[in-house]
């Protein structure tokens, strides 16, 4: 009740009152204020909540914008906010590295949800190829017999035909995979080899489509923010995604083994243990998780 009661009070009225102290003082704006003061995600996130909680319709509605319309909506804000660019050279620059990562990041939720919606479809030559370019990485010395085919679980699948496995996360899982393996191959068959130790092996391909579930859940909540913002200086993209899996993949693989679990059968504890310490090293604004082998 108590918080709740702030958090009104200070929205409507101490907020406001605030700022126009500061701005008294300073003869600059919040906005202004934050870019002279932040840096890297941590500006960015303050710009991003500064116009999500603005009373400025103008403001409000850059957060919304997309990549095309930054410029127009830099110089709405700066119109509005009264700002003249002989006065301040660099807030221009600024606000449209910070919309763009803003903006960026909104796209690269709807582009991930896109490839994660299509299932995997047998009957695409695409589809199909991915899923043989993923054996032919991880497995280069040994042919595969037959498209259904028990070899399969040799990878990390559960049963003849990986299709099956893909339900969860769709295509976005084969192309994790595959990524990780064209793109660390030595570190792919390093962690595969591993997987098949005989007290604390575990799926491979099984536990790779869940590392990618838990990275699109993380990108989902928003808790990817200040790990993008600070590692990517413009716009986000799909790449950058994936390399934040591989991160996951690697990283897991260590965890897993430094934790020796009992079995198998406690996965599921252990992956929330796993996926807790991520969420946790998100929550500093300096975070910027790369894989480092």
């Amino acid at each position: 009740m108590f918080i709740s009661l702030w958090e009104f009070f200070y929205g409507h009225f101490f907020r406001f009152w605030m700022k126009w102290l500061l701005r008294q003082m300073t003869g600059k704006c919040e906005l202004q204020r934050i870019f002279d003061t932040y840096v890297r995600a941590q500006r960015t996130r303050r710009i991003e909540n500064s116009l999500t909680y603005s009373k400025n319709k103008v403001l409000r509605d850059a957060t919304l914008a997309v990549e095309s319309e930054v410029d127009r909506c830099v110089e709405e804000i700066m119109k509005e906010k009264k700002i003249h660019p002989e006065k301040d050279a660099s807030f221009k620059i600024c606000m449209k590295a910070c919309l763009l990562q803003i903006s960026g990041y909104k796209q690269l939720y709807m582009d991930v949800e896109n490839v994660r919606k299509k299932p995997y479809d047998s009957d695409n030559l695409h589809h199909e190829q991915l899923l043989l370019k993923l054996w032919n990485l991880l497995m280069p010395t040994r042919k595969l017999n037959a498209r259904v085919s028990k070899q399969w679980a040799d990878i990390g699948f559960q049963g003849d035909d990986p299709k099956t496995d893909f339900r969860g996360m769709g295509l976005l899982g084969l192309i994790n995979l595959v990524y990780f393996s064209e793109n660390y191959t030595n570190e792919a068959h390093q962690i595969l080899s591993r997987s098949s130790h005989p007290k604390l092996g575990y799926s491979y391909a099984i536990v790779g489509i869940n590392l990618t579930e838990m990275a699109y859940s993380l990108l989902k909540s928003e808790a990817l923010k200040f790990h993008l913002y600070n590692f990517v200086p413009g716009v986000p993209t799909i790449e950058h995604f994936h390399q934040f899996y591989c991160y996951l993949v690697y990283e897991f693989d260590k965890f897993w083994f430094e934790e020796k679990p009992e079995s198998i059968m406690f996965f599921n504890i252990y992956r929330e243990k796993f996926h807790d310490k991520i969420k946790g090293l998100l929550l500093d604004y300096n975070v910027s998780l790369t894989l480092k082998t």
